[in-house]
């Protein structure tokens, strides 16, 4: 068959483009222009044009920044595909078409838009629908808004908004709807906020995300009796939080008794395509409109959202702006045409059913789990999956589907709420970073409060998640709980802790993810608080830095970069293992030694200047008794020479040493005689917590040792069978002149005891020590 050269020089480039900007690869010689041009400045038109190559080049750094690093670049663009291109030319195609002849382009148009409509209709099970394309997602509910006032106010296409002052319009949308879409629709439609109405959930028995039937219907024989026109109601099919479904059927039997419009949007109007379909998401084929977002679905980029409809009147459905008399306008459905056909039926329902199963792998692991709390509407169809960490969760009921699905509770304690919230957060927040490609996210709901969202419907498709990914979303959220545990209990024991330490200020900060805050108190000597709050902030910094210097798991920090405390230490999520008093103890410890040596520079210079002036006072008396002691005929210049040469003088020289330690100068002929015979005192030892003493070989700092389990118990008796040859190779006791003194006495004592004590357990241990061990014991006892 012929082809349109045109059409096909325009797919040759497409595809030349896409690979260009596809490509993360740069050269050399571009980076170095790039670190010298800057391109995000805007400049003139040059008087030249550019070729494409260098235009898409442009397009190219621009997107991908000349800033951000190269291991980000890989998720900056989603994987678009094969069915990503067709849909991007789609627009290239639109532009080309739009300068056809008004004939063909009417006659194009209007196959390509019936053709979209007939697809999506048989699809999504929507039978004599019609279709509106748009590119925002609201734009579709807000053309049916009109359509209804249209259709219930006969003259308001004559008088305006006049006809509306008889009887108020009244609009009804869910507690549980997304944000700002009640006011999003009054501005647009010119009415005031009055008109919108709020139904709140279900607060007893059902969902808790589902609207309250009853309580609507309550709301709607007040706003009759009152005067006004109940209009339009807005359903759920898949909350944007948690992903429930209204009760579509009592509603749309609620909607025909009062003559309102029905209009369903939500996630999980995707699985109307497969061939399993609950009752509550298959009642949506009985309302009156509804709201697809094929692009998230389908991973089809920068394809419209459609609403289908049904509207007898073509003359108000024009006058709504839901059609359109000009062909370029239909336009819009070109690049879903494109890509419907691609796919094809079994291809869109491939990867809408390959969602579902995502959702159903992650809900079974779930289960399993303790210490997590799923919400799910129904157990086995659930498009969105939503679960929290809570540890309360082993002692609930859970036998009931009722229970499952009205699981997840706020807290009592309001500090316990937002402790969990935190927690949470954090959770989501790692999972989302260790699996990329799982697509999970934190969503904040009004009664369960933090909670992670899993909807694979909305990232699936653009992410590419497998089952695989899923698994090692389940491996890490395992990994975690112990975590999440540990952290939460030893969270009281550690405020418990640095309340009881002198020093230490514990720091309430219910919005930090981790065993707490801490803050050294810096013990001030009538100062100003300027200055005070700078030796603060130098002491807590100090100590900061020592703490991380330890060898230890823990993560310490300045804590958050905004709404944080200052001048205190954050100490990041533990593990079970963790000693929490040997951990107050060295923060306790640090902070002082830090406090002790700050005290101790700030006195330096006046200590060090007046041991300046002395030590010049001093040298300046001992030169006059040295001239005193050497006589006058020395210190003439040839004279003195001469009787040096015959008569030579021995001084010893005498310089003096500061001390700053004790402030005070001090003779350097003890230091002097000290190197001549080579016995310099060595320095005293660092100070050390007796608790860091005790950590066995290779273990980190704030660890406490498992002392019941076996490995330790054999540790401890190889170690005791080396402290046995230790002993016996000491050097011999004194001789009977020696008086020993308490010390030397009770060390004998102990080396008694030891001895006596081996005699006791050779035989209880000789089974089971090692062959080194037995044979140390023999030669000890045989010298």
């Amino acid at each position: 068959k012929m082809v349109d050269p045109t059409l096909a020089e325009m797919g040759k480039n497409l595809n030349e483009a896409m690979k260009m900007l596809e490509d993360n690869q740069r050269k050399v010689e571009e980076e170095n222009e790039k670190k010298y041009a800057r391109k995000d400045i805007p400049g003139p038109l040059q008087g030249s044009g550019q070729d494409m190559v260098s235009i898409l080049q442009l397009v190219q750094n621009l997107m991908h920044g000349e800033e951000e690093e190269e291991t980000s670049q890989s998720y900056r663009l989603q994987n678009v595909g094969e069915q990503g291109h067709m849909a991007l030319l789609g627009h290239s195609l639109a532009a080309y078409i739009s300068v056809l002849d008004r004939e063909r382009l009417r006659k194009l148009t209007t196959r390509i838009l019936s053709d979209t409509t007939l697809w999506l209709c048989r699809l999504f099970r929507y039978e004599n629908g019609s279709a509106y394309y748009h590119e925002d997602d609201r734009e579709g509910l807000l053309k049916i808004c009109r359509l209804v006032i249209h259709t219930r106010y006969e003259d308001y296409t004559l008088e305006g908004f006049n006809v509306l002052y008889t009887k108020q319009p009244v609009i009804y949308i869910s507690s549980a709807a997304r944000t700002g879409l009640g006011q999003a629709l009054c501005n647009q439609l010119g009415l005031p906020l009055s008109c919108m109405c709020r139904v709140p959930c279900n607060t007893m028995f059902g969902s808790q995300h589902q609207m309250d039937v009853a309580l609507l219907d309550r709301l709607i024989k007040d706003d009759v009796e009152s005067g006004k026109l109940p209009l339009l109601l807005v359903a759920n099919a898949g909350t944007p939080g948690a992903g429930h479904t209204d009760k579509l059927g009592r509603l749309k039997e609620l909607c025909e008794q009062y003559k309102m419009w029905l209009h369903v949007e939500g996630v999980n109007l995707a699985t109307l395509a497969l061939g399993y379909v609950s009752s509550s998401i298959l009642a949506a084929t009985k309302c009156d409109s509804m709201t697809l977002t094929l692009g998230s679905w389908l991973g089809l980029p920068a394809v419209p959202a459609v609403t289908l409809y049904r509207h007898e009147d073509p003359s108000l459905s024009l006058a709504a702006g839901l059609t359109s008399s000009q062909p370029v306008e239909k336009l819009r459905a070109l690049p879903l045409w494109l890509s419907l056909q691609y796919l094809g039926h079994d291809g869109i329902v491939e990867r809408i059913k390959h969602a579902s199963q995502l959702s159903q792998r992650l809900l079974e692991n779930l289960k399993n789990l303790d210490f997590i709390k799923t919400s799910v509407e129904d157990e086995l169809s659930s498009p969105v999956v939503v679960f929290k960490f809570f540890q309360e969760y082993s002692n609930r009921d859970q036998t009931s589907h009722a229970a499952q699905a009205s699981s997840i509770q706020h807290p009592v304690i309001s500090n316990e709420g937002h402790i969990y919230d935190t927690f949470n957060q954090w959770l989501g927040e790692q999972l989302a970073q260790l699996v990329p490609a799982s697509g999970v996210d934190v969503v904040e709901l009004e009664d369960e409060g933090m909670c992670v969202r899993f909807s694979p419907l909305m990232t699936s498709a653009v992410l590419g998640t497998e089952i695989q990914d899923i698994d090692q979303l389940v491996d890490c959220l395992k990994m975690k709980i112990p975590v999440l545990t540990s952290t939460l209990q030893l969270r009281e024991e550690f405020e418990q802790e640095v309340r009881r330490t002198v020093g230490l200020l514990y720091i309430e900060d219910l919005g930090w993810p981790g065993l707490g805050v801490v803050r050294y108190n810096y013990h001030s000597d009538g100062k100003n608080d300027d200055k005070q709050e700078k030796e603060l902030e130098k002491i807590n910094t100090e100590l900061l830095k020592k703490l991380n210097e330890l060898e230890s798991d823990l993560t310490f920090s300045l804590g958050p970069e905004f709404g944080g405390q200052k001048n205190c230490v954050y100490i990041g999520m533990v593990t079970e293992d963790l000693d929490v008093s040997e951990l107050v103890e060295t923060i306790a410890a640090t902070g002082r030694e830090i406090e002790e040596n700050s005290r101790l520079l700030e006195n330096m210079t006046e200590v060090v200047r007046k041991g300046i002036q002395e030590a010049q006072l001093q040298l300046q008396k001992a030169n006059e008794e040295r001239l005193l002691e050497e006589g006058l005929l020395r210190q003439i210049p040839v004279v003195g020479s001469v009787l040096n040469w015959f008569s030579p003088f021995q001084a010893s020289p005498k310089g003096r040493t500061f001390n700053l330690t004790a402030g005070s100068l001090e003779s350097t002929e003890s230091m002097y005689v000290s190197k001549a015979q080579g016995t310099g005192s060595t320095p005293p030892p660092t100070p050390t917590s007796s608790l860091a003493k005790q950590r066995l070989p290779g273990q980190k700092a704030f660890k406490r040792s498992l002392r019941n389990s076996d490995g330790f118990s054999e540790t401890s008796s190889i170690s005791h069978c080396d402290d046995l040859d230790k002993l016996d190779q000491r050097p011999p006791n004194l001789s009977p002149g020696q008086e020993q003194g308490p010390l030397e006495m009770e060390r004998a004592e102990e080396q008694r005891e030891v001895a006596s004590a081996k005699t006791d357990t050779e035989d209880i241990h000789s089974d089971k020590l090692p062959p080194d061990c037995t044979k140390a014991e023999d030669q000890a006892s045989q010298r």
